[in-house]
């Protein structure tokens, strides 16, 4: 079943050409049915890159599902045009007038910057805050799930040497877990962040399930007890080349970059490199989706 989204929304042509089912709100306004409603905080700079990797995986399940994009209001962007936010994007304060059965917040490149000091933590904070009563399943992503963490937790983010950027290893460390649902018991995440959060810290708080960690990077999935707040510290929503795209950027910059572990052909920049993680990020969204949501949402929490 198809994501339904606005009809002139850029990310609507890539995806039909990708041959993902898109409705849009014209002909789902003629169907008799009951849609899941994922919202979608997107605090990641070009918003239309992260949309359709989010819609991509979003959009590839039977379940028809709603996606409002949601912008901040405390912050001014520079990588987005202020129309195309206008036009496609809902403020944050239009959140707190609805239930949803699902919340995504992404990630952001502030890792390097304290909490309190984005601009944005208090509306954020606010957002999460409201989503514990008012979302059944909240997917927090990369420096999203550090925030998180944090906020909920108090789980603090550590520093590293230099930036954790390549496709990592992970193995799963629970069984019967319905998130990794036909996953390889080793299974690939991308990972591109200058921080990272311990092991140590999340067993302090027995709320918090591991579901996966790897030898290089640490853990990598937790999930609450309840189901309702999902941790992911990569981003399985990578596009093939997205790596690439941020290594040439970084290294355009002048800034001290590394080659993406486990990436190019031969660690060779100058080939193209191939994705290992899609169907990966496919099952993992598709069992989040089902299991999670659709499963377990009451089907009057959002009326």
């Amino acid at each position: 079943m198809p994501i339904k989204i606005q009809s002139d929304l850029p990310a609507r042509k890539i995806l039909e050409n990708e041959n993902i089912f898109v409705m849009t709100e014209q002909r789902a306004s003629t169907q008799d049915i009951r849609p899941l409603k994922i919202a979608v905080v997107n605090l990641m700079p070009v918003k239309s890159t992260t949309e359709t990797q989010l819609f991509r995986l979003l959009g590839n399940t039977p379940l028809q599902v709603e996606i409002p994009l949601v912008r901040m209001e405390s912050h001014s962007s520079v990588h987005t045009l202020a129309e195309h936010l206008e036009k496609f994007y809902v403020p944050s304060t239009e959140l707190y007038k609805h239930n949803f059965d699902g919340l995504v917040i992404t990630g952001a490149p502030v890792e390097q910057i304290p909490f309190e000091e984005v601009d944005y933590w208090e509306e954020l904070c606010k957002i999460m805050d409201w989503a514990k009563e008012h979302v059944y399943s909240t997917l927090y992503i990369c420096w999203g799930a550090q925030a998180g963490l944090y906020h909920h937790y108090g789980i603090p983010k550590y520093p590293l040497d230099k930036k954790m950027f390549g496709i990592f290893k992970n193995r799963r460390t629970t069984i019967a877990e319905p998130l990794l649902r036909g996953f390889d018991d080793i299974f690939p995440i991308p990972q591109s962040r200058h921080t990272t959060i311990h092991e140590e810290d999340i067993k302090q708080h027995d709320d918090l399930i591991i579901l996966s960690r790897s030898e290089d990077v640490g853990v990598t999935l937790i999930k609450t007890k309840d189901n309702r707040s999902i941790f992911m510290t990569g981003h399985l929503e990578y596009d093939t080349n997205t790596l690439s795209d941020e290594y040439y950027r970084d290294k355009n910059k002048g800034l001290p970059i590394e080659l993406p572990v486990n990436y190019f052909p031969d660690n060779d920049p100058c080939q193209t490199p191939h994705s290992t993680w899609r169907s990966t990020a496919h099952l993992f969204y598709s069992n989040w989706l089902n299991y999670y949501v659709y499963q377990e949402t009451p089907f009057g929490f959002t009326n």
